[in-house]
């Protein structure tokens, strides 16, 4: 069977296994809609704050658009209260998410201190009550969408729990688990630690797709070779670089691949930016594009003196002062 192919999530058809992870300050509306030009098969929004949903979050709201070619996505909740994540999921009926995924796996101190995130990992009873009560929303409002869960290999070295949280997710009611198999002591340092994730997609019923260091198409073929999981979740990977995708995806299907040249990452980029424009206004767009054309721009001999540059430029049309000729930016 070819490692490329499509998945199941309860009624949820896939038509194939590469996925966009949930990253907060970065999976929004413009850039979901760029990896899915670009060749992700399923999509996560940022991870949404259920107490501020509940309470009328207007920007909260916003987190969640779906884009216009994003035929199949997923909203991410983070909560530490099921009555409230039940209401939360019930507030996303105009939405018709595809898929419901249960943030337990931040590790950021402002989200774990509210009981949420990578603190659920240390509380599976808990957790099993949140996806009760999500999944249990999801079939009075939606139709019965499938629910999932992203974890941690667990709270740090010395309480290693991904079997325990997922079994008991997937007792709940949970249809799919994704595991970055870091601690969330290690936060993003370190390297990930792929046994964890093929042992889970030994262990559990419901496929599991695995997150931690795909920076290539190289990495996810070896994931999927080494783990026997169901699909991949690119994260860091796919910022400033939402051609991995479409690389993975040919490095899979035939064995190589072409890389983008920067012409065509710039032009991108600028796509992106146009998009997020078009949700945020031109001066916010701008803003939150810096760090994101840093992340385009990765290995032109001038990046440096570009990154020092971007930080004053507030306008699209400053955006393309800073572009005058691509071919001499080339390595």
């Amino acid at each position: 069977m070819s490692l490329y192919r499509p998945l199941c999530i309860g009624k949820l058809s896939l038509p194939g296994n590469l996925f966009l992870a949930p990253v907060a300050g970065y999976t929004d509306r413009a850039f979901r809609s760029i990896c899915v030009e670009q060749g992700a098969d399923f999509t996560y929004t940022e991870l949404v704050s259920s107490e501020a949903l509940v309470r009328g979050g207007v920007k909260t709201q916003s987190l969640f658009r779906r884009a216009d070619n994003e035929s199949r996505y997923c909203i991410q909740l983070f909560g530490s209260d099921p009555d409230v994540m039940y209401r939360a999921t019930a507030m996303l009926t105009p939405q018709r998410p595809d898929l419901v995924d249960i943030n337990c796996g931040c590790p950021v101190p402002k989200v774990v201190k509210t009981g949420s995130g990578a603190a659920l990992t240390r509380d599976p009873e808990r957790l099993a009550r949140i996806v009760e009560a999500v999944v249990h929303a999801s079939q009075e409002h939606l139709d019965n969408t499938p629910v999932s869960v992203k974890i941690r290999s667990g709270w740090d070295a010395q309480a290693i729990n991904y079997r325990e949280s997922a079994s008991a997710a997937v007792a709940a009611g949970a249809s799919i688990v994704a595991l970055h198999a870091r601690t969330r002591d290690q936060g993003y340092e370190g390297k990930s630690n792929w046994a964890h994730i093929a042992d889970l997609a030994s262990h559990v019923s419901v496929p599991v797709v695995g997150s931690g260091d795909l920076f290539a198409p190289q990495d996810a073929v070896a994931m999927l070779e080494q783990t026997a999981c169901a699909a991949v979740m690119f994260a860091r990977g796919a910022l400033g670089n939402p051609f991995i995708f479409a690389e993975t995806r040919s490095l899979l299907l035939t064995g190589s691949y072409e890389v983008p040249c920067l012409q065509d990452r710039i032009a991108v980029a600028f796509r992106q930016l146009a998009l997020l424009a078009s949700d945020v206004g031109e001066k916010s767009a701008c803003l939150e594009m810096r760090k994101q054309f840093c992340a385009y721009t990765h290995g032109m001999t001038s990046a440096a003196e570009l990154r020092s540059q971007l930080v004053h430029a507030d306008t699209i049309d400053a955006y393309r002062a800073l572009f005058p000729s691509l071919p001499a930016m080339l390595r």
